[in-house]
């Protein structure tokens, strides 16, 4: 009986045994949390990662599928192609009193221009910039619209009203005043002045709009408003600052937009729309200006993480747009500040009671997230600043400090390569990708604006695709409220 005790003894006693074994092997296997972070963070890096051969695979994928955008109607996960029916782009002789109306993103802007043809140009511009409520961008359109009117017939009035006799007034709307309207949403348009919406994006889902002419939806609002005001013109951003650097530049052939969102416009011969237009319906001119909407585009090729694949199906237009949830600044505060989370989560480096404040969607803007890239500070402060005042985060480490901008630097340096591909791809569908005359590019935008090193990045990785010489001859133009100045040239030059 003693031996087999002593037995069942010495089996509980291994047991034991063993499992303090494994307990201190996990303690020795155990990384760091800065260990970890650094690991998930080189991970990241990795699939991000976009070498010149995966750049050219994009910017041949993007041509092909701006192509088959040409030829169809129904182009889903490619660029939309939409024709703009601009035929007739400023050329500097435009005369006379314009307003513009430019709605986009965040804000909308109100311009009135008063236009003196090829010697005096611009005589007079005003501009008054309005914030939309977040409650709006959710309620109904007619509320949206009705909000927009009444702050553009304020305007109008302001500055117009007070050198017209009351007697004047109504008879003076319908006779000169003429309206631009940017509307960067996409549209379907089957004229210049009208245009029904496809689907609302950053961040808008207004009820009663979508198939809807939001031309006829503003000028029942201002209607309602005692503004009867013709909107002669209905455009997107990117055409309105196409149209804005053709006034300045006449070589400008193409416009990107890169801000809240990101789109490109160009001039594409008339006849490439024969297979997406009916003969009824095509442009008049051998030329016209395409509105790309290329947030569409999908390739295999894109490099997208984890965390992007989340964004992708928890954003607006779940699945689509993945080129634009890559590169747009309303999309690149929110992956770092996702990648951050994550961080947090596997590793807990941050501190033990911060993983909620790293939970709330869209906390880390993409102006903020250019603070902590860009900060040359000693210590990194700025980074910590943010870290603290966002997330309640303290006490970081300046090799903390420094991964967390690494992060940065990812997110900004794969958004620059791919909004590179961009530009490139639409050079090439157009034959100027081996150009050995200067052409401009117009571009308005916070993100290219403000981002030193997003710019940078955009403009190695177009060096590095067309090589130096090329490079050259492609002068990038910054054409500041240029969807909205756009809008009230085009008003003009279509009037």
């Amino acid at each position: 009986m003693c031996g087999i005790a002593d037995r069942i003894t010495d089996c509980i006693g291994l047991k034991y045994v063993s499992r303090a074994v494994k307990a201190a092997s996990r303690q020795i296997h155990r990384r760091d949390p800065m260990e970890e972070c650094v690991m998930i963070v080189e991970q990241f890096r990795k699939i991000c990662c976009t070498s010149a051969d995966v750049l050219n695979l994009l910017v041949n994928d993007l041509v092909s599928s701006m192509e088959a955008g040409l030829k169809t109607k129904d182009s889903k996960n490619s660029p939309k192609m939409l024709p703009s029916f601009v035929e007739n782009l400023p050329n500097g002789s435009e005369k006379g009193s314009y307003f513009a109306l430019d709605l986009g993103g965040t804000n909308f802007r109100i311009l009135h221009v008063e236009l003196g043809g090829r010697k005096a140009k611009v005589v007079k511009q005003e501009v008054e910039e309005c914030s939309i409520p977040e409650k709006l961008k959710i309620a109904t359109g007619r509320e949206l619209f009705d909000f927009i009117a009444e702050k553009l017939s304020t305007f109008v009035r302001k500055t117009h009203g007070s050198t017209l006799s009351n007697h004047d007034w109504h008879h003076h709307q319908r006779k000169e005043l003429q309206l631009g309207f940017t509307f960067s949403f996409p549209v379907d348009q089957k004229s210049i002045d009208g245009g029904s919406l496809l689907e609302w994006t950053k961040g808008f889902k207004c009820d009663g709009v979508i198939g809807e002419n939001v031309v006829q939806l503003l000028e029942e609002a201002l209607a309602r408003n005692g503004l009867e005001m013709k909107v002669n013109v209905l455009i997107n951003d990117t055409v309105g600052t196409l149209a804005a650097g053709r006034y300045l530049y006449d070589n400008t052939i193409i416009a990107i937009i890169l801000g809240t969102g990101t789109n490109s416009a160009y001039i594409e011969s008339s006849a490439a729309l024969r297979l997406k237009l009916d003969e009824s319906q095509l442009p008049k001119s051998t030329t016209t200006v395409i509105n790309t909407e290329w947030s569409y585009f999908w390739s295999p090729y894109l490099p997208v993480t984890d965390i992007d694949m989340e964004l992708l199906h928890e954003s607006p237009l779940p699945g689509q747009q993945q080129y634009e949830k890559l590169i747009s600044g309303m999309y690149l505060g929110e992956i770092v500040r996702r990648v951050l989370q994550k961080l947090q989560r596997q590793s807990g480096v941050f501190g033990k009671s911060v993983l909620s404040n790293l939970a709330n969607p869209h906390s880390l803007d993409a102006r903020t997230m250019s603070v902590m890239h860009e900060d040359e500070s000693c210590g990194l402060q700025k980074v910590a600043k943010v870290l603290e005042e966002n997330f309640d985060i303290v006490g970081t480490s300046l090799e903390l400090r420094r991964l967390v901008q690494t992060v940065c630097d990812v997110v900004c340096q794969r958004a620059g390569r791919l909004a590179a591909v961009g530009i490139v791809a639409m050079l090439k569908k157009i034959g100027w990708d081996q150009a050995s005359t200067t052409i401009t590019i117009a571009v308005d935008g916070g993100l290219y604006e403000h981002y030193k090193k997003f710019r940078g990045y955009l403009f190695d990785a177009m060096r590095e695709l067309l090589g130096e010489k090329v490079a050259e001859n492609i002068s990038i133009v910054l054409c500041k409220d240029g969807s909205g100045i756009g809008a009230a040239l085009l008003a003009a030059s279509h009037s």
